[in-house]
């Protein structure tokens, strides 16, 4: 068991999320960086999708209370083992009594905890991620206290010496594809839109991610369509919102721009002021 000792700023359970339930306006949820958390379960051998500790920007301080192996990923946050600094992306033994601690953030925001044989707690809709009015609760509170299965003491991590390429940590160009009404903007919105370096608002959570420089425009709302996480919405405003893995599931704002899925993994570990650029694949 994993007792929490400190929740740090935001800690959930997370895996790949909810699917086949949009339809009734579930979101997809789970870990916002799927590159991060499916690398952490694979140096253990876990599936890409098994549950892990999603944590952003300051990390839990966590009590392990039986042995097992744990890896770390995405940002990296200065992780410790009984106040000795471990090194990330690489399988680490974990005592009874052990306590995994978090300093400084030094590159990324969101960092991700994987568990041999992973986190234990219920399903519900298929998933084990956590969110408001779906799961029991939505964040990690002290105290709580987090199961995993008992170590098995024949496994080797047969995938520890896979190297982890976090060039895409500071990345600030991001891929996008033509939302369904990016034709509705004139060429030179479209140009602007396409050439202009965006800011990271204060206002970017696991829902969505505002950016402070707007875009102006006369478009008019659409009728209520589907939405997805990476789906970039124009307020007439002109601010921009891109969603991300919480978002609703559908939207009244013209969809300007698509985020490409390896993009919500770059902009999942930005925050606030960084910039970032949009990029047109297609």
């Amino acid at each position: 068991m994993i007792k929490v000792i400190n929740r740090g700023l935001y800690s959930t359970v997370q895996d790949f999320g909810r699917e086949n339930y949009q339809d009734f306006g579930v979101p997809f949820s789970g870990v916002m960086d799927r590159k991060a958390a499916a690398f952490a379960n694979a140096i253990l051998g876990n599936k890409p999708n098994t549950a892990v500790l999603e944590m952003t920007m300051l990390g839990a301080k966590l009590l392990f209370t039986k042995p097992t192996l744990i890896a770390i990923s995405g940002a990296n946050m200065s992780p410790k083992l009984n106040n000795k600094a471990i090194t990330i992306n690489k399988a680490v033994a974990v005592n009874s009594g052990d306590i995994l601690s978090f300093g400084k953030l030094q590159k990324g925001f969101r960092c991700y905890l994987a568990v041999l044989g992973g986190i234990k707690s219920d399903k519900v809709l298929g998933s084990q991620s956590m969110y408001s009015g779906i799961t029991k609760t939505y964040v990690l509170e002290n105290n709580d206290e987090i199961e995993f299965d008992d170590l098995n003491t024949n496994f080797k991590p047969a995938f520890a010496s896979i190297r982890f390429n976090d060039a895409y940590l500071e990345k600030n160009n991001i891929n996008v594809f033509k939302g369904p009404e990016f034709n509705l903007l004139t060429k030179e919105q479209q140009g602007q839109l396409l050439s202009q370096e965006f800011s990271i608002s204060k206002d970017n959570n696991r829902m969505a991610y505002q950016l402070n420089e707007v875009l102006p425009n006369n478009l008019k709302p659409i009728i209520t369509s589907l939405v997805l996480p990476g789906t970039v919405q124009l307020t007439p405003a002109g601010k921009l919102i891109i969603l991300m893995r919480d978002c609703q599931t559908t939207g009244g704002y013209p969809r300007v721009l698509q985020l490409s899925e390896a993009s919500i993994n770059v902009l999942s570990q930005k925050f606030t002021h960084q910039k970032i650029t949009f990029n047109l694949k297609y």
